[in-house]
């Protein structure tokens, strides 16, 4: 079976004053459709910077990225866009809601890039807030909300285009255990759906939910990626 995801010798580095710094060191990792990845690893690790360059909002400085079989690093700025936009949905620590606008209109937001018209994307957005329990929230605003809240409005919003790979970093980092919970219960269930999920985390208890578990340090991959 084809994977969903092949990197091979995937190596990023960063330029800082007048030093190059290698924050990844030559990755190899394949990863199937519908499969629960956790990627561990301390701070500093790498392991953000993997799921950027997994979720195209960065290139790697080498190696050979294929999503579907298709050589990313071929892929122009533009078309990299659209794939972000309609392949990949990103959920962060900090929730990265609109403070001004309610729930529903957070989660509309992918649509609009995509051109869906205004009563299609309400609907949607109303669906996605109803599938993670909010339906009742649709109107208030995220600082009329608990933390486990927003974070499920940023689920919904990932969810809203029906993207084929949910990419979360640290999404339980801001919220307290219970709502952690809560909200990995969530990821769990999308995936029993079968929605591929990528999850960066540094807490052995999150990675017990992913079915399996990566382990990055120091730029290398020492567990988990064969």
């Amino acid at each position: 079976m084809n994977a969903l995801i092949n990197l091979k010798g995937i190596r990023k580095n960063y330029r800082l004053a007048n030093r190059e710094i290698e924050v990844l060191k030559g990755i190899d990792l394949d990863v199937q459709k519908g499969r629960f990845v956790c990627i561990m690893g301390p701070s500093g690790s790498g392991k953000s910077t993997l799921l950027n360059i997994i979720g195209c909002l960065d290139r790697p400085s080498a190696g050979v990225y294929e999503l579907e079989g298709r050589e990313i690093d071929a892929v122009s700025d533009n078309d990299l866009s659209g794939i972000r936009n309609r392949k990949m949905g990103f959920v962060f620590q900090n929730f990265n809601l609109l403070p001004r606008l309610p729930a529903w209109k957070n989660v509309e937001l992918p649509l609009i890039y995509c051109g869906i018209g205004s009563r299609e994307r309400k609907k949607r957005a109303h669906e996605m807030l109803e599938r993670v329990g909010l339906a009742d929230r649709a109107e208030h605003s995220p600082s009329e909300m608990s933390g486990g809240e927003q974070q499920r409005v940023a689920i919904a919003r990932a969810l809203v285009n029906v993207p084929l790979i949910i990419l979360a970093d640290e999404p339980t980092g801001n919220l307290d255990s219970g709502s952690g919970r809560e909200i990995m219960g969530l990821f769990r269930d999308l995936h029993r759906d079968g929605t591929t999920v990528l999850l960066v985390t540094h807490e052995r208890e999150i990675s017990a939910y992913g079915e399996r578990v990566i382990t990055i340090r120091d730029g290398i991959c020492t567990d988990g990626c064969f």
